[in-house]
């Protein structure tokens, strides 16, 4: 096996792991609001807000992790995700209360609107986590200290360590003069 093979074949293992632990997508309520009845809303709006409480929970681990790290770039990246978490948290927990007072007063416009902006703040958080679980590498490929690679260096390659200069050989005999006048 080439050294080429060796490269090519840790890169597809690397992009397999990273595909096999990619996050799944939780399933979307629906989002036209006037199709779904106003118990329903309530309960799938509490359910998002429920949902984005437990993903910011999560990213406060993950802000954990990259203190522990002392990553300054990873602090910076999951830091971000999480003060635009921390704002849609916000917006749809006002929003929730404002869908149930909408419905209380029999206010479909209002409640659809406010159970729209839940979806939307609950699909943005959705994909906010997984961005921030990227800025720690959890979708990037871990390896354990068990692993080995065999590498197999090429027959047309030199022997010997390039960066290692060779001692001048010692020049004894003066070379002839580059120009016929001296």
């Amino acid at each position: 096996m080439s050294f080429r093979q060796v490269v090519l074949m840790l890169g597809v293992l690397a992009a397999s792991l990273a595909v096999a632990q990619a996050p799944t997508a939780p399933p979307v309520p629906e989002t036209d609001a006037s199709k779904v009845p106003d118990p329903e809303k309530i309960r799938v709006s509490g359910e998002a807000v429920t949902k984005m409480r437990t993903a910011l929970k999560d990213v406060l681990g993950k802000l954990e992790e990259a203190r522990g790290s002392k990553d300054v770039v990873k602090l910076n990246c999951v830091n971000e995700k999480l003060t635009q978490i921390k704002g849609l948290l916000r917006i749809s927990e006002q929003a929730d209360v404002t869908l149930q007072e909408s419905v209380a007063k029999k206010e479909t416009g209002t409640a659809e609107h406010e159970y729209t902006k839940v979806t939307i703040a609950r699909s943005k958080v959705d994909q906010l986590r997984a961005e921030a679980e990227e800025c720690i590498g959890q979708l990037a490929f871990r390896t354990d200290e068990n692993l080995s690679v065999e590498v197999e260096v090429p027959e047309y390659l030199p022997s010997g360590d390039p960066t290692q200069m060779q001692p001048a050989i010692p020049v004894d005999v003066r070379p002839p003069p580059a120009s016929p006048t001296m």
